[in-house]
């Protein structure tokens, strides 16, 4: 099957399961960014971020036998509890391997959801790979990966068909869209949704200060690597590289990638909070960040972003509102 049957025949496994999340704009932010801005509230999203269409994407499609067995992920928090959440929906076992330095709400929810939690340490380098290999090895779980998976680009990809359609309801023909980005799961699915169905939206991945691999990669053209794996805020979309599945997809549908601050990204949590009435985690809020403070990188009369996930710690949240009204 090519990518957009993928995607279609995903919308169709998580219709009446995934939440079709709202297409919102305030016109505060309007006015911050001097344009119309329109925000994708996937913090709505059940276990409060996108990963749940990819993980209920990714369980469904595994054949009875298999799923039985058991599913394996390794996450830092938003991937981890939408596998949990899909594998309880199908009462199969689930095994997470998550970092020690993820924010402990996401840990204390994944195990909520009925998973395993494994952690491991990667500040200090320890492998996840070779974890979940051991564990797969041992229990003959099927591995899901959190962005470089055909059926979990498929099931993010759902997001994008919203999309298309929510623009063309709002009369929107042309625009960027601008999309909170790890290894690209999110932003390839996103992409190849709209080449189908609104070919004139055009995606842009937004990374955080240090770890912008996307954008450096689609600037030179072949994967780049970053030099650390920890230490921003944006823990949500902190990854080793683009996917081998997700690079190519990007390099092909992507314009620019933007990159932003660990404040813009504070500043911009606020303002969600003060305007929108949502809660978005730091990672989340890098697309609105984007948005709001690199309004001269950005074409057109309106733009798209997405609110990635919302699930942060309280005292990250308030020290996000602390740059209220700054």
């Amino acid at each position: 099957m090519s990518h957009i049957d993928l995607i279609r025949a995903a919308a169709e496994r998580l219709n009446g399961h995934a939440v079709r999340t709202p297409l919102m704009n305030s016109p505060f932010l309007d006015e911050i960014a001097g344009r119309r801005v329109y925000v994708k509230a996937e913090c709505l999203q059940h276990t409060g971020s996108f990963k749940y269409r990819g993980g209920r994407s990714a369980v469904s499609a595994l054949d009875p036998g298999t799923r039985a067995k058991g599913v394996l992920a390794f996450s830092s928090g938003n991937h981890a509890q939408g596998v949990a959440r899909a594998a309880a929906e199908f009462d199969v076992p689930s095994v997470i391997i998550m970092p020690n330095d993820a924010p402990q709400l996401k840990i204390d929810n994944t195990r909520a959801l009925g998973a395993e939690v494994i952690l491991y340490d990667r500040p200090n380098g320890e492998s996840r790979e070779a974890l979940g290999e051991q564990i797969q090895a041992e229990r003959g779980m099927t591995l899901i990966k959190p962005y470089d998976e055909d059926q979990v680009i498929a099931g993010q990809g759902t997001c994008g068909l919203e999309i298309a359609e929510q623009a063309r309801d709002l009369g929107i023909t042309e625009a960027d869209v601008l999309v909170c980005c790890g290894g690209g799961g999110f932003t390839s699915g996103i992409a190849l949704a709209l080449e189908a169905e609104a070919p004139d939206l055009r995606v842009r991945p937004c990374e955080p200060e240090g770890f912008e691999d996307v954008t450096r990669s689609l600037k030179s053209g072949h994967i780049e690597t970053n030099n650390q794996q920890s230490g921003n805020i944006c823990d949500a979309i902190l990854t080793p590289a683009p996917g081998e599945i997700t690079f190519p997809i990007l390099n092909r549908l992507c314009g620019p990638g933007i990159v932003i601050t660990e404040d813009e990204a504070l500043r911009a949590m606020a303002l969600i909070f003060q305007r929108l009435k949502l809660v978005a985690e730091p990672g989340g809020a890098a697309a609105v960040a984007a948005a709001l403070f690199h309004a001269n990188e950005i074409e057109g009369d309106a733009v798209i972003c997405t609110i990635s996930g919302g699930n942060v710690d309280a005292p990250m949240f308030a020290r996000a509102l602390e740059h209220a009204n700054t």
